[in-house]
């Protein structure tokens, strides 16, 4: 599996500029998750082994990934969902995923934000870290 080309950002927010509700957003947030050298136990969990991260397989199910963006769009305030999700092997410094959320008020766009990477990190990919 090789990895996917990187989107353009700059290309994103013109597209969330003009959705068709975008009079209504009054914020945009745009979440870049990025292969660490620092393994995930450690970071959550401050489980040192003394390993560092090398590289990390990244799949995803982007049917799940759909349902996800489907029910951000429910939430309060929300008005524009973009993701894109790497694949393939990834190396430290990679973009693992992009996801932008465009709503009315900071607390909407932070929630919806936080909810779909949550769904995303924890129901839609398999992330396998190398170790070195």
């Amino acid at each position: 599996m090789k990895k996917k080309e990187t989107p353009s950002i700059d290309q994103w927010l013109k597209e969330a500029k003009a959705a068709p509700d975008a009079l209504e957003e009054g914020m945009i947030l745009l979440h870049n998750g990025v292969v660490r050298k620092t393994p995930r136990a450690q970071v959550r969990e401050g489980i040192e082994d003394g390993s560092e991260v090398k590289g990390m397989e990244f799949d995803y199910d982007p049917l799940k990934v759909e349902e996800a963006v489907a029910e951000t769009y429910k939430m309060d305030g929300i008005f524009y969902v973009k993701t894109w999700l790497n694949k393939g092997q990834l190396e430290v410094g990679d973009d693992i995923m992009y996801v932008l959320i465009g709503g009315d008020i900071r607390p909407h766009v932070i929630d919806g934000l936080e909810y779909l990477v949550g769904r995303i990190k924890n129901e839609c990919v398999k992330e396998i870290e190398q170790k070195k």
